[in-house]
């Protein structure tokens, strides 16, 4: 109990200006020093400990429907790990993952025109997540480079942008909304379940396509790593509207309005996610080894850890 004092009296000052940074607003300074105690404390400790048992690198996974919180959640955990418990953490996003514009480009021509669009299985560069994961494994770990996306121009940054890696981290999160996605049966991919599928993907040849990578190259991606974080959101009607204040937090960020999505967008976007969200809440909740239960208005009604 005395320890978790200590780490809540380290942490306190750095977890709330992380906070205002973010601009997570709304919340009272209460209920956001409750959350630190009852919520990211416990699973920092959680994670220590599973980073002791295993003795050398842990890798971990956190998912959540769009808009759930996920880089928000891995930001405290990273505080809590580094500034408390003196660990070397690395958190990367999936989405640094995606395949280029032109790539993606090649794939809608190839395959099917749906996959122009980024962040179905099929879309992330899979030989460049292999090698991010082979890196991070080696003992003797040189520095290297980490890709980064950027979301307002739908691209990969160059090289020049990309993320150093210099030291060999203890604890790896991968964070992304399908990080630990699991495929469908055929009879499930078959019928449709939003107009996307219905009229743009007809005979199921995108769904089919992106279930079989789930099937092959993302289950082996997935067996790489030690336990799932998932965070789970109360329904995919919240998904949109907590997609629309991303969208708003990047046009504040971006420089230009390129490629930033509008109502209809964001609308018709998230219909691309929809499928393997709904799935991922059914599969996730009960094999994750820490669920996360969100709220209607964001917040964590509580935590189960097994």
């Amino acid at each position: 109990m005395k320890e978790k004092e200590d780490c809540f009296l380290k942490v306190k000052k750095d977890y709330l200006r992380f906070l205002k940074k973010e601009e997570i607003l709304g919340k009272s300074k209460a209920a956001k020093i409750e959350s630190l105690k009852k919520i990211y404390i416990p699973m920092s400790f959680w994670i220590e400990k599973k980073y002791r048992k295993k003795g050398k690198t842990l890798f971990l996974g956190l998912s959540g429907g769009q808009g759930s919180g996920k880089t928000t959640v891995t930001g405290i955990l990273k505080i809590i790990l580094k500034k408390f418990f003196k660990r070397e953490i690395q958190v990367s996003s999936i989405d640094d993952f995606y395949k280029t514009l032109k790539d993606r480009n090649l794939m809608s021509y190839k395959i099917h025109t749906l996959f122009k669009t980024r962040g179905v299985p099929g879309t992330h560069d899979i030989n460049l997540l292999k090698k991010f994961f082979y890196n991070l494994k080696k003992i003797s770990l040189t520095k290297f480079k980490s890709p980064k996306f950027d979301k307002s121009t739908d691209d990969r940054f160059k090289k020049g942008y990309w993320n150093n890696i210099k030291k060999k981290p203890e604890i790896v999160i991968l964070e992304g909304w399908c990080v630990g996605a699991k495929p469908q049966s055929k009879a499930l991919i078959k019928k449709p379940i939003n107009i996307l599928e219905k009229y743009e993907d007809k005979n199921s040849l995108w769904r089919q396509y992106v279930n079989e990578r789930l099937k092959r190259e993302y289950k082996s991606l997935f067996a790489k790593i030690d336990h799932f974080i998932f965070i789970k959101i109360p329904n995919f009607k919240m998904v949109f509207k907590w997609r629309l204040l991303q969208e708003k937090k990047l046009r504040k960020k971006s420089h230009s309005n390129k490629k930033i999505m509008n109502y209809k967008e964001i609308k018709r976007f998230i219909m691309f996610y929809q499928r393997i969200t709904l799935q991922m809440i059914k599969d996730l909740s009960k094999s994750a080894s820490v669920v996360m239960f969100l709220k209607k208005n964001h917040e964590i009604k509580k935590i189960v850890f097994r």
